[in-house]
């Protein structure tokens, strides 16, 4: 599923409002910065804010025939961005998922 990624950071807690989104913006970032290839997955269902702290409020995700393209946010295609915020058409609607949706087991 994650072929060719070496590594891979996971940024959680339990509560909200606590950085998880900004600190994960900032690392890959200076990950980027050092040279390295980021991939940088904003699934919170509550606040997609990773579009919003990079600038990329309005961009487009696409799909292919290999799923979903990300947004890249920069010229060079190094930090490579995936939120559910790019799935909503206004930033202030819900995420209502039902069936195998909200339930999936990967």
């Amino acid at each position: 599923m994650l072929e060719g990624v070496k590594h891979v950071l996971l940024v959680l807690s339990g509560k909200g409002g606590v950085g998880k989104s900004t600190i994960s913006t900032q690392l890959a970032l200076a990950l980027k910065e050092s040279g390295f290839r980021v991939g940088l997955l904003d699934v919170d269902l509550c606040g997609p804010s990773v579009p919003y702290l990079l600038n990329l409020e309005g961009k487009d995700v696409h799909q292919s025939s290999d799923g979903w393209v990300p947004v890249f946010a920069d010229k060079e295609q190094k930090l490579a961005v995936m939120s559910i915020g790019f799935l909503l058409k206004n930033q202030n609607d819900s995420i209502v998922w039902r069936g195998p949706k909200k339930n999936w087991n990967g």
